[in-house]
């Protein structure tokens, strides 16, 4: 770092945060330390406001979905950790959905995700979501083209139905470089505790980055739409991202500002 310290970044670094953000990496980056304590400050109050959020939200039977998706090794599960880690449990779902079952398969392809809708005073997040079938189920030949393009045509009025239900909906797309997928993906490989996150989806996105792109941008183009918009994190870097996360998700549900909580 090629500036002096200020008497503020010194007692940045000499709070508990700081030590630990200083001395938990390498190599040491005093910069890196200085962002990172600036990150969980900010974190907290964005996490404070989540809470009067909710709060607003149970008080008022309101229901709320975030929906996140994006390409494999974005970060929508660490966003999502960020999210909820504050609020209150009872009152929130996360939902990451499995591979369909033989009676899913056979069911309109929207059903379960409406069993999974949340109820009032209820906030409800999608660790990916029916845009599965927009993206990853063509990518990797789970669907049919046809039952792709019954799902573009339809998409668009399924989310009309859930905003004039009086469901308040946030579109999140994390997004990643191809460099940076390839970095986590290795990250992932050589960390016996996250070895278990890679999948053989995984093991193919980077040869499949193409074609999720081309998937990807036809989705924005087709579901892009003036009521149900979606919001593109630019997911480099984590902490900027989560945080960027919260902040949207805010400006996105016109709640309360100035509840008590």
């Amino acid at each position: 770092m090629s500036q002096e310290l200020t008497d503020l970044d010194l007692k940045k670094l000499n709070s508990k945060k700081g030590l630990i953000a200083l001395l938990s990496k390498e190599p040491l980056s005093i910069e890196k330390a200085l962002r990172y304590v600036d990150y969980q400050k900010k974190l907290k109050k964005l996490q404070i406001e989540l809470i009067r959020m909710q709060t607003w939200a149970i008080k008022n039977n309101e229901r709320i979905i975030v929906v996140f998706q994006g390409r494999d090794a974005a970060g929508k599960g660490g966003a999502i950790r960020r999210v909820t880690e504050r609020i209150n449990p009872r009152h929130m779902r996360i939902v990451a959905l499995p591979k369909p079952t033989e009676d899913e398969n056979s069911q309109w392809y929207f059903q379960r995700y409406i069993e999974q809708l949340p109820k009032a005073g209820e906030m409800v997040f999608f660790d990916r979501s029916w845009y599965n079938r927009a993206v990853v189920e063509p990518v990797n030949n789970f669907c049919t083209q046809e039952e792709y393009k019954v799902f573009m045509n339809q998409v668009n009025d399924f989310e009309r139905m859930i905003l004039e239900s009086g469901i308040h909906l946030v579109k999140i797309y994390m997004s990643i470089s191809k460099k940076e997928q390839a970095k986590r993906f290795a990250d992932i490989k050589s960390d016996p505790l996250k070895q278990w996150k890679m999948t053989k989806l995984d093991e193919r996105a980077q040869d499949l980055w193409d074609q999720y792109t081309e998937y990807k941008n036809a989705m924005f183009e087709k579901t892009n739409t003036k009521n149900s918009p979606w919001k593109i994190i630019r997911a480099n870097r984590k902490t900027e991202a989560r945080a960027e996360v919260i902040t949207h998700i805010l400006k996105s549900i016109p709640y309360d500002k100035n509840l008590e909580i």
